[in-house]
């Protein structure tokens, strides 16, 4: 059956439907609020709650939320009837302008760093007018920012949405000094490439740590992983077919514009892309994405994993931000255009991305930093944790010669011949593609590989558009006060290469000598996420973000403390969660083979047969066995002790070090030992079960 595309966005409270709801004078009013960020009358905020609610319970809708992102990678919303009960024993609908302004949630009861504790419990949500309201599942959905009692932020989306502000006003100022007066906003877009893995549902279900940590912690390698590497782009499986046909039209009808879909490089695994978006929306849209993704698979009969690696030995999954700054009067501030060399308005927004990224390489990396992602980064087409900048020949080519006072000529044109006389001939693009690159310029906006599949997207966003501000502000410092605006802009250029020329790497991310190139470019090397996560409370990155008001001092210590504190419980969680499984189905499941081995070695021996073979996988076996239990023993023992550790960052330092050596050690007995059991003795699927049974 096809879609019917004149059902897109059906589901949301859009431009169309607020023209046809609302009143002139009230649209106008609306409008100036997202468009330019007016205060919104509590009078209009009133008809527009009640155009809303009208609109909402055509289309199904009994109750309303407002949809927040804590600091948990999920969204979270309690959900209120309109129902109001009359004198008269009837009930009527009633939904106010406070209702659709100010929610108020319980605030110590999400990760809040120290802010809140359990006996303040009082928090505010803010209606987010930037991002459109919808109806999902008999519920209205209502974006907002989400405050402690005392004005902190304690979700993702209100530094996103502060440092859209900041990034705006620095490049409207730089466009300004080029003398464009026509230009009345500039905003971060954001197009975010979403993997994730699909197994059948009846086989997740067989196994607790999918379950509990969206990851296997137990499994030996298939025979056949990707090494074939016939998935990508391969045939798509009819039950996954299936499922993104359902996942399609339920996100279309919600005003998701998803476009691209395909199955990735690893088995069972596939990629879903969205057309660019404001970076506010395409965050949304994003957490929309993961939450059908999840709903649609269980209806298929299967399970969606999120997980950056949820099997071993195969690709990770991440979430490519391809981000880029573009105008209301139809500018993309990335887009070189046919001639760069000439575009000196591109060279200088260039020149502040490379300045941003070198001068906050350790924050960049920090927004992406997470317990799942440190089994992702640094192979399987994942970039390494050195945050290095891909351009491709041609743009380097140019930054170093003007940095060296050069003619810059025009790269001529390529055509790349086919050798086959009934194709025809296709225009080269002027650079390759980087796929080990961190941050990948790829043609007209630069792409984020390092995040994960898992996280929010608004992290990295906030991230970028807060240290592009800052390198953009300090340009139109001097745009706006040079005497020759021309040699001005050159001057820039040539300083950008030669102080932060250090960032820009076209080479191999995964070799071991860009790893020794790095460290001699001074680039830092935060492999793990307990490393990384220290960059939030740097002083110098605390200055940043408090210079363009995204976040206080105390904001960025209570995300420190959150990071920590979230590492510490999910890893603590992975261990717990091997424990269990090794304790109640592994150590039970190989004893009971290894005795039903060395009963048939009994059996044969009395009957006069000497089989040495089957002894020794007995002694093998029960070798095995005795590590499994020794092993268990130790990881209980570490994370009785973990308990005791009061300080966030040594506590974290032992869940790296001590826990998950533990859980690696014990990881490696099991999967020895899954390859002696007999496959239907073995209590839990397989890899080849989970990859290759959909």
């Amino acid at each position: 059956m096809s879609y019917d595309f004149s059902r897109f966005g059906c589901r949301v409270f859009n431009d169309t439907v607020m023209r046809e709801k609302l009143s002139k004078g009230t649209y106008r009013a609306l409008r100036r609020s997202i468009d330019e960020g007016a205060p919104l009358d509590s009078v209009v905020a009133e008809v527009v709650a009640s155009a809303m609610k009208d609109w909402a319970v055509e289309q199904g809708a009994t109750h309303f939320t407002h949809w927040f992102q804590p600091m948990t990678s999920f969204t979270a919303g309690k959900h209120d009837s309109f129902l109001t009960p009359a004198k008269d024993g009837r009930a009527i609908l009633e939904f106010s302008g406070k209702e659709l302004i100010v929610g108020e949630p319980d605030a110590s009861s999400f990760p809040n760093g120290g802010l809140r504790n359990t006996f303040e419990a009082r928090g505010y949500t803010s209606w987010d007018c930037t991002s459109p309201a919808f109806v999902r599942e008999g519920t209205l959905y209502i974006p907002t920012a989400f405050y402690s009692y005392t004005g902190e932020a304690l979700d993702t989306k209100t530094p996103l949405l502060r440092s859209n502000e900041a990034v705006a006003r620095e490049a409207l100022r730089v466009l300004r000094a080029f003398g464009n007066t026509t230009a009345v906003r500039v905003s971060p877009t954001v197009g975010a490439e979403q993997e994730y893995f699909l197994v059948d549902r009846e086989k997740y279900e067989q196994r607790l740590d999918l379950k509990l940590c969206g990851r296997t912690l137990f499994g030996a390698r298939p025979a056949k992983g990707q090494e074939m590497e016939d998935h990508y782009c391969g045939r798509i499986r009819l039950r996954v077919r299936q499922f993104m046909r359902e996942l399609d039209e339920a996100l279309w009808d919600l005003g998701v514009p998803v476009k691209t879909e395909h199955n990735e490089a690893a088995p069972a695994q596939h990629e879903l892309a969205p057309v660019f978006e404001l970076v506010n929306v395409a965050s949304d849209h994003n957490q929309l994405i993961m939450e059908v993704m999840r709903e649609i698979a269980k209806k298929n009969g299967l399970a969606c994993l999120l997980h950056e690696k949820p099997f071993e030995g195969v690709n990770g999954s991440g979430k490519h931000n391809n981000w880029s700054l573009s105008t209301d009067d139809g500018q993309n501030l990335l887009d070189p255009g046919k001639t760069p060399y000439e575009n000196m308005q591109f060279l200088v927004f260039l020149s502040a991305v490379i300045a941003a990224v070198d001068d906050y390489a350790d924050l960049l990396r920090m927004s992406a930093a997470s317990a799942g992602n440190d089994f992702r980064l640094g192979g399987h087409e994942a970039p390494p944790a050195i945050i290095s900048i891909f351009l491709g020949d041609q743009l380097t080519d140019i930054l170093e010669h003007i940095a060296h006072g050069d003619v810059v000529e025009q790269t001529p044109s390529c055509i790349l011949e086919t050798g086959v006389a009934t194709l025809p001939k296709l225009p080269r693009d002027g650079s390759d593609r980087n796929r080990t690159s961190p941050f990948a310029f790829t043609g007209n906006k630069f792409e984020f590989r390092m995040v994960g599949s898992s996280a929010s997207i608004a992290v990295s966003s906030y991230v970028l558009n807060t240290i592009v501000a800052d390198a953009l502000s300090r340009i139109a410092d001097r745009l706006e006060n040079c005497s020759d605006f021309d040699a001005e802009i050159q001057k820039i250029v040539r300083e950008t290469v030669r102080d932060h020329g250090r960032i820009i790497f076209n080479g191999n991310n995964y070799t071991g000598e860009w790893v020794e190139e790095a460290g001699r470019r001074g680039l830092p090397n935060l492999t793990n996420t307990v490393d990384a996560i220290g960059a939030m409370i740097d002083p110098k990155n605390i200055a940043l973000m408090e210079r363009f008001h995204v976040m206080s001092g105390t904001e960025c210590q209570a995300r420190y403390e959150i990071m920590l504190e979230n590492y510490c419980k999910l890893v603590s969680i992975e261990g717990a969660t091997m424990c269990e499984m090794t304790r109640r189905q592994i150590l039970p499941a190989a004893a009971d083979f290894a005795g039903k081995m060395a009963r048939d070695y009994s059996s044969l021996k009395e009957a006069g047969v000497e089989n040495a073979s089957l002894l020794s996988m007995v002694r093998r076996l029960s070798g095995c066995i005795t590590e499994l239990e020794d092993v268990t023993g130790r990881l209980e023992e570490a994370l009785e002790t973990c308990g005791s550790i009061s300080d966030h960052l040594e506590n974290a330092q032992y869940h790296r070090d001590t826990i998950r050596a533990i859980m690696q050690e014990l990881r490696e007995v099991s999967d020895r030992t899954e390859k002696m059991v007999s496959a239907g003795d073995w209590p839990i699927p397989t890899y080849a079960d989970l990859i290759y049974r959909v």
